[in-house]
């Protein structure tokens, strides 16, 4: 199909969508309860410790005070800083307001007392669909931000730009972070919980470790092989 056949999808609808999404996909994997992926598990630690001594410190607050530091990780290793770090920030912020909403949602829905009724190896079942679907969905909304100029996360952000400066496969570069972001997630549950004792951490943890930068690669393929990415707005301009 020539790209004139395509139809069409936004970047800024892909922005909108790609944020929700990832929003409910991390819901359901903090539901699934198989360890967060390695990007957030971070994020994830700082809430679970910080939240039991301040109880109003959410998920989402965690995501942005955490991305705000790897803007500054960020801006040192490029050796400068964009005015597209501080738009970065702003995703953060809306990113953190969604998944506190999407883990309201999921909490909504009834999958706690289908865990109940089901029981032990049903359970079981159902806690790894719910986590797979999670994990394909995060997958596929951040190869969704990555079509958009308006800054994405920070991690993301991170991800893209030391893509483009070394000229390297964004999938490889993602699977680089997520090894770095593990070892990192690692190392805080070990100074928060305690040597043995792995909070946010599992198998599902080393699992998107493994997997996730093939995995939004390919997602990046197909859409690239569906649509054509055009911007409804003049406003990429904002975000060079």
């Amino acid at each position: 199909m020539t790209d004139k056949k395509k139809p069409i999808f936004y970047t800024e609808l892909s922005y909108i969508l790609g944020l929700i999404i990832l929003a409910l996909g991390t819901a359901l994997m903090e539901w699934g309860d198989f360890g967060m992926s390695m990007v957030v598990a971070p994020a994830y630690l700082l809430h679970l410790k910080l939240s039991q001594f301040w109880p109003i410190f959410t998920f989402g607050m965690a995501e942005y005070m955490t991305q705000a530091v790897v803007l500054v990780l960020l801006a040192l290793v490029m050796k400068k800083f964009k005015p597209i770090y501080l738009f970065s920030f702003v995703t953060a912020v809306l990113y953190g307001v969604l998944l506190d909403v999407a883990i309201h949602v999921v909490s909504a829905m009834p999958l706690d007392q289908w865990l109940a009724a089901l029981g032990g190896q049903g359970g079981l079942v159902l806690r790894v669909v719910v986590y797979s679907f999670g994990m394909v969905i995060a997958t596929l909304s951040i190869a969704m931000l990555f079509q958009t100029y308006i800054a994405p996360e920070a991690y993301e952000l991170f991800v893209k730009e030391l893509s483009e400066k070394t000229h390297q496969d964004i999938g490889k570069v993602k699977t680089i972070y997520d090894c770095v972001s593990c070892i990192v997630a690692i190392l805080l549950s070990f100074v928060f919980f305690g040597f043995g004792h792995f909070e946010g951490i599992k198998i599902g943890t080393i699992l998107t470790t493994i997997v996730n930068g093939t995995m939004i690669s390919f997602w990046g393929k197909m859409l690239y092989k569906v649509f054509r990415f055009e911007d409804a707005l003049s406003f990429r301009k904002y975000f060079q």
